[in-house]
């Protein structure tokens, strides 16, 4: 007799299979990230569909077949219809996705994943217009900081955290000079740097990311953050996340 597991789940990816099946990647509270069959799930019929969508919150019912699991039950907890519906953080979340895809290998459970993605997706959830808890995250463009703050603390959880406060070659306690960026060391300063490998990262933007690891939303949240400080955020962290994939 199968064994039927049950667990919440952030619904992350769902890519059409045969006929009428889906095979949805998820990341579970239990279990970490799975890869779970819905069998017939694309009919009009079937009782699962109203349950489990891109980007929901759903508690979820499988079985473990020989070759896949498989879906056996979906209830949608929370289908943040402020995310699904917003370009902007629509794009956000699919790129939280891609990362976990990516970099998540195997299936084991982490508190501190499952942790994150609920941070970030409450924030995201948050609906445009005036709240007083987090009225900077309404901004336009403020919200892509908290892309890069999953990023961040998501390489840090699966073991890639940087040092931010030493140089990675001499050691010395980095101070706000001519600091360079390389995906391969860190942070150097200005003492070590050797040329094109290394690209210039302002001070500011290693405060930024120290924020990011430190998770201080209320010093983060007040930040006027400068278009060529967003470039420079955006340029690294493209940058480590390349030297982690190809690791």
């Amino acid at each position: 007799m199968a064994i039927h597991y049950r667990t919440q789940s952030f619904i992350l990816e769902k890519t059409d299979f045969q006929e009428a099946d889906q095979v949805f990647t998820v990341f579970t509270k239990d279990f970490g990230k799975l890869k779970i069959l819905g069998k017939a799930i694309r009919k009009i019929k079937s009782k699962l569909r109203s349950g489990i969508e891109l980007f929901y919150l759903s508690e979820i019912e499988f079985i473990q077949g020989k070759n896949h699991k498989t879906l056996t039950d979906a209830i949608a907890v929370e289908k943040f219809k402020n995310i699904r519906q917003d370009l902007e953080k629509l794009e956000i979340v699919s790129q939280i996705a891609e990362n976990v895809d990516d970099l998540i290998r195997g299936e084991e459970k982490d508190e501190d994943i499952w942790n994150l993605l609920t941070e970030v997706f409450d924030k995201l959830k948050i609906e445009r217009q005036p709240f007083e808890e987090f009225p900077a995250l309404l901004d336009p463009g403020k919200l892509k900081i908290i892309y890069y703050y999953f990023v961040w603390n998501l390489l840090s959880i699966l073991g890639y955290q940087m040092d931010l406060y030493h140089c990675s070659n001499c050691q010395k306690k980095l101070i706000p000079e001519k600091l360079y960026f390389n995906s391969e060391e860190g942070i150097i300063c200005s003492s070590c740097f050797e040329g094109a490998a290394d690209k210039q990262i302002c001070p500011e933007v290693i405060k930024i990311l120290r924020l990011f690891l430190e998770k201080d939303w209320n010093i983060l949240l007040r930040l006027k953050i400068q278009d060529f400080h967003k470039k420079e955020l955006e340029a690294i962290s493209l940058d480590f996340l390349k030297s982690v994939r190809y690791d």
